[in-house]
């Protein structure tokens, strides 16, 4: 499928919908029960191109895995910290928890090891990473451009027992070098700077360390992770998706309706869950009932723009930013600057399509952000930049206008499959 044209849903009384497992969740237990001394049964895994490239990956590894997608499960032998195959070529593909994950781990473990990635991946930024690695010993022949996947890596005796990473760039750094803490014999402590140090995806990677028995100690500046021996867990539950979820409950203020999605909660361990919380200051109505929270908009009469910083849930950005032309005055979006580093520059990705049809919007760059002028939306044909958050958001604006026209949306394949599926169930319904 080369486009989709969203079609305009005039009303609908109430959605619900239920959505694919965590990504983020589903990639850090993947790492977490594969470091483990244990065999672990996953529950509600997300079965995606970013998380079948880290399945992929630990099966070239030499580590135990059985999948079943239609269960949603997945089987991990653990290996007590030790790689089975260290000589191996992996490939990680598009995934950026897979690259970012997968390189420390295999460093701190030891082997020689080629790693390969798609295009889009290779253009990501990895070398602070990197430039931590190569100081403690690690050894790297790049294929490509410098500092850049694809490379081959050596790692032998590491000197690696203090390390500092910026989270300005990638949260994702910081969480593999969290994670992977526990393989060296000294542990490791993980000093973090920049503006994301307290972050939700760190918060996350804590938490979920800690489910798994890991049990990182609080210092200045961040965390000493002691080597572990013995962890892990005999089964795993993965939360449903909030990021996708999140395009479902934006419904709620955009088309007047009534928004359930199954399982989720405001206890999540993700943080888009925050999100929502910038729905109800719309107007929407939400309770978190034992099936999931249900966010109500269908007595709204509009919605206000929103001032809202949105570092912690950043990848609803361009959620907001489909939901702004239509509210009753201007969208700021602030501190939102390390998202030009991800699958695409999306700051560049949003504001160039929004003013294709027509929306004024442009750069805020005294907070980091975007301003967005409500307005009239004409006729247009979204390039989604390979970005499977570009796709899924912009669709939000087809189904209130019928004008959008998402091209490349199999994109969505990175995290969420069916999701013009179910956009489909919904125009039909």
């Amino acid at each position: 499928m080369n486009q989709y044209h969203v079609r305009k849903i005039e009303h609908i009384k109430e959605i619900e919908v239920q959505v694919p497992g965590s990504k983020s969740i589903t990639n850090r237990a993947l790492l977490l029960a594969a470091l483990s001394a244990h065999s672990c049964r996953l529950h509600g895994v997300l079965f995606s191109d970013d998380s079948r490239a880290f399945l992929d990956s630990l099966v070239q590894l030499g580590f135990a895995v059985e999948a079943d997608e239609e269960t949603k499960e997945v089987v991990i032998q653990g290996s007590d910290g030790r790689i089975p195959n260290t000589r191996a070529c992996i490939n990680v593909r598009s995934a950026g928890t897979a690259a970012r994950f997968l390189t420390v781990m295999l460093a701190l473990a030891g082997g020689e090891y080629e790693l390969q990635a798609s295009p889009q991946m290779c253009r990501r930024p990895m070398q602070p990473l990197l430039d931590i690695l190569k100081k403690a010993g690690v050894a790297f022949t790049f294929l490509g451009e410098e500092d850049h996947f694809p490379f081959v890596m050596r790692s032998g005796a590491l000197s690696m027992k203090e390390v500092r990473i910026d989270t300005g760039i990638s949260s994702q750094f910081a969480s593999a070098l969290l994670m992977s803490g526990v393989l060296p014999a000294d542990g490791l402590t993980v000093l973090l700077s920049g503006d994301r140090a307290e972050g939700s995806y760190i918060k996350m990677t804590l938490a979920m360390m800690e489910q798994f028995g890991i049990r990182p100690v609080r210092v200045e500046h961040g965390y000493r992770i002691p080597h572990t021996r013995d962890f892990g867990l005999a089964e795993y539950q993965v939360e449903p998706d909030v990021s996708g979820a999140c395009y479902f409950y934006a419904m709620a203020p955009l088309l007047r309706t009534d928004v359930a999605v199954g399982n989720v909660h405001m206890d999540s361990l993700q943080g888009d869950i925050k999100f929502l919380q910038v729905l109800e200051r719309m107007g929407c109505t939400l309770t978190d009932e034992a099936g999931g929270v249900r966010l109500c908009g269908s007595g709204l009469d509009g919605y206000p723009g929103m001032d809202v910083s949105m570092k912690d849930f950043s990848d609803q950005t361009m959620t907001m930013a489909a939901i702004a032309p239509f509210a009753k005055g201007e969208t700021l979006i602030r501190n939102v600057g390390h998202i030009r580093f991800q699958e695409t520059d999306r700051i560049h990705a949003v504001i160039t399509e929004l003013t294709r049809m027509g929306i004024v919007c442009e750069e805020a760059p005294e907070c980091d952000g975007i301003r967005i002028s409500p307005g009239t939306v004409r006729e247009c044909a979204v390039e989604t930049y390979e970005d499977h958050r570009m796709a899924m958001a912009f669709s939000l604006i087809g189904l209130k206008t019928g004008k959008i026209t998402i091209l490349n949306p199999e994109c969505c394949q990175k995290t969420f499959e069916n999701y013009f599926e179910l956009i489909e169930d919904l125009c039909r319904n």
